[in-house]
């Protein structure tokens, strides 16, 4: 939590943000990660919330997403440009 997120939100009560259909292939790939992931982490909660509110991701945020998950998930393996592991 910082100063920016005001307050937290636990993923049971946010969970339902995270609800709704993806038809990019490239995008269904990289939010394609484990649940626990997402639990663990307000960013990437954040980050999969505003694309299905939006539509779009900046390269800045797919990157960032892409580096926080490699981060999370403790694992050397990368994800790429399209989204594969």
């Amino acid at each position: 939590m910082s100063w920016r997120s005001g307050f937290p939100i636990c993923y049971d009560c946010q969970k339902h943000d995270l609800e709704g259909e993806i038809h990019d292939p490239a995008m269904q790939k990289l939010f394609a990660i484990p649940e626990q992931l997402y639990r663990d982490s307000s960013f990437l909660r954040d980050i999969k919330k505003r694309y299905l509110l939006s539509g779009t991701l900046s390269e800045k945020q797919i990157a960032a997403f892409k580096k926080v998950t490699d981060k999370l998930s403790g694992t050397s393996e990368k994800i790429d440009d399209d989204g594969n592991h």
